[in-house]
């Protein structure tokens, strides 16, 4: 597959991987991009030892935490006022308490939530994260329920 096949399949994927842990477009796609010159620096040494999509969603997950970490470390100041970013207009209000929601899990759960709202396979996630295919299914199902409960509060 060649790099422009792999990018036209896997963008949109893995922009809203990153949208699920940072919650916030323009840097979802600074990682996304960080990803995908990653796996254009990377794709040689492919080993086909997973499936290149499982390969491109641990590539982009890495930088996700290395980005969090990073920012973690930075003092954070509040936009003034008048530059507020104010949020898109094509993304529907519960895609955007979604995201909310999703960025305000722990890492882990970020990561497994955003990968099975892509459709990956559970075993997929499960060679992504390093955990066995029964903790994804628990933890798939645990995270689901704190979601739907978010909602309940955000619907009244």
């Amino acid at each position: 597959m060649s790099f422009e096949e792999i990018h036209k399949t896997y963008w949109q994927r893995v922009f809203r991987l990153c949208m699920g842990y940072v919650n916030d477009r323009d840097w979802a796609k600074d990682i996304a991009q960080e990803t995908f010159i990653t796996v254009w620096q990377q794709l040689p040494k492919f080993k086909n030892e997973s499936s290149i999509g499982t390969w491109i969603f641990r590539i982009a997950s890495n930088h996700c935490l290395r980005q969090l970490e990073k920012d973690k470390r930075m003092m954070k100041t509040a936009l003034p006022a008048q530059i507020e970013e104010k949020p898109p207009p094509d993304i529907e209000d519960k895609v955007q308490f979604l995201y909310k929601c999703i960025s305000e899990l722990p890492e882990t759960d970020r990561i497994i939530i955003s990968l099975e709202l892509e459709d990956i396979d559970q075993a997929e996630i499960s060679n992504i994260v390093g955990l066995s295919e029964s903790n994804i299914r628990v933890k798939i199902h645990r995270i689901k329920e704190k979601l739907t409960e978010k909602f309940k509060h955000y619907e009244h």
